[in-house]
């Protein structure tokens, strides 16, 4: 079924990276005349993902990136959950810059309960990345809901990454998710009104480690335009966010995500 919310999201997700193609093509013939042709590869499909944090539910939503490389230059490795974002500095294995995340909302009718609403979230924040060797890249993200929740929340990852140049590529690696008192207790908490409402026991969040889990992702390039790219995500809630009355009578412990996409590139030469 269509969903409006859905929607929303996809063309949220989907304008910043219009803008970031566009750029590209408008670029490739000045790169062209200076010798220096760059590439573009562009993936997109859809993924299944938790409606919102905590959710048993998963909703379709979009898989998208999109890289851009000089001729003769590998593609950066982006590992497929990451937030929206590229460096805006980059000095040998380090690299900064802003990102953005989305949450779609939860209202009483979708999570079953009379609990208060969380609007769709949009979080705007940076990250900071480091390759501590070729195959190795440690990753850490913070952002501030503009809209939502209203809290801060963060991701801290690694990936181990082995590859054959743009041929294929194999990453895998740990994740934990964190979020402020005021992000974990809009999912997981309970007031003493929302108690009476809903029939729920109070319960107060802590802010801290949201969960942990694990990320593997796979590229494949079929010939010099197409390609396959599939990731797989598992993460399981721990602490007080497992412990949430929210979680075990309404939501899961258990967040799986998971999408398959493909991928095509242009420019450079024939």
């Amino acid at each position: 079924m269509f969903s409006p919310r859905l929607a929303i999201k996809f063309l949220l997700c989907v304008s910043p990276v219009l803008g970031f193609v566009v750029v590209p093509a408008q670029a490739q013939a000045q790169d062209a005349t200076s010798g220096s042709e760059k590439r573009t590869r562009v993936i997109l499909g859809p993924q299944l993902s938790p409606s919102w944090p905590g959710s048993k539910d998963l909703s379709v939503g979009p898989y998208i990136d999109v890289s851009r490389e000089r001729e003769g230059t590998e593609f950066t490795f982006e590992a497929a959950d990451e937030s929206f974002g590229g460096p805006l500095i980059q000095s040998g294995n380090f690299a900064f810059g802003p990102s953005l995340g989305f949450i779609g909302k939860r209202t009483a009718a979708d999570i079953g309960a009379d609990l208060p609403k969380v609007g769709f979230t949009i979080e705007a924040g940076g990250f900071a990345q480091v390759n501590l060797t070729p195959a190795v890249r440690v990753r850490v993200e913070g952002r501030k809901a503009l809209s939502g929740h209203k809290g801060w929340a963060g991701e801290v990852s690694a990936d181990y990454v082995v590859r054959d140049g743009d041929d294929w590529l194999f990453s895998i690696g740990p994740r934990v998710t964190l979020g402020d008192a005021k992000y974990k207790n809009a999912y997981f908490g309970v007031t003493a009104a929302a108690a009476l409402s809903s029939g729920l026991p109070t319960f107060d969040a802590d802010g801290g480690i949201q969960s942990v889990g694990l990320t593997a992702g796979y590229l494949r390039q079929l010939n010099r335009r197409w390609g396959l790219a599939a990731y797989a995500r598992y993460d399981r809630l721990i602490g007080d966010t497992a412990d949430s009355p929210i979680t075990r009578n309404l939501g899961s412990r258990s967040q799986p995500s998971v999408g398959l996409a493909l991928s095509y590139t242009f420019g450079g030469s024939r």
